[in-house]
């Protein structure tokens, strides 16, 4: 898969509130709307994926060499899938470098409001390679799950080593740093499973609610 650059005309300003824990607080919308303009101008979209087949009984990737899927909410997650897609997508560097410079220069409610927008910005694009790679799927027969990341629900982070062999993740300027964090640090790696389309509704828990974190302040009430 060639490397996907897609367009981020704007940053969601509903998002962005979300990310930075003001989901009910009343702040200057100027300063949001700001923050999201801001990010827009400095990201740098850009992703890459792979499909693979996959075999929801034993987790296994058939990848060379194979993968193994670990962990019961993951697995469960991706029950009935044929395929999965593996994807790796970030804004680059750009936006999180200005987050520390605004922080240096004493801004640090801009500099908070700037990295929630990152943080939304880099969700976008994970969006738009959904948008992009749904209709094909939709021919050859499959339905699309939610996208799920290393760190939620019960997927150990120390699975990142492999999502970035199995996207290229360097391709796009993707690395891992010791602790398995990626950067940059406005990054996403993830999994979506690819099931026939008519089949069982997943039961498995979605977004918010297959993460263990009951305490971060960008968590929705209601998923």
């Amino acid at each position: 898969m060639p490397i996907y650059r897609p367009s981020l005309p704007a940053v969601d300003a509903a998002e962005t509130r979300r990310y930075a824990g003001l989901a009910k607080a009343k702040f200057d919308e100027n300063s949001i709307t700001a923050a999201c303009e801001e990010a827009a101008l400095l990201a740098a979209p850009c992703a890459r994926w792979e499909i693979y087949d996959y075999d929801c009984e034993t987790g296994r990737v058939n990848s060379e060499p194979p993968f193994t899927v670990e962990g019961n909410i993951i697995r469960k997650h991706l029950a009935e899938a044929e395929r999965v897609v593996f994807l790796a997508a970030t804004i680059g560097d750009g936006v999180e470098n200005a987050v520390s410079r605004h922080f240096d220069e004493g801004r640090y409610a801009h500099s908070v409001l700037l990295d929630a927008a990152a943080t939304a910005a880099v969700e976008q694009v994970c969006d738009a390679c959904e948008t992009m790679l749904r209709p094909q799927l939709a021919k050859e027969g499959f339905s699309m799950r939610w996208r799920f990341s290393p760190g939620y629900g019960d997927w150990d982070i120390h699975a990142q080593p492999e999502l970035l062999r199995l996207t290229q993740a360097e391709s796009v300027g993707i690395s891992l740093t010791e602790s398995f964090m990626l950067c940059p640090r406005k990054s996403v790696t993830a999994v979506i499973g690819l099931v026939r389309s008519g089949g069982e509704e997943q039961s498995a828990p979605k977004g918010c609610a297959s993460c263990g974190k009951l305490d971060c302040p960008a968590r929705k009430e209601k998923d």
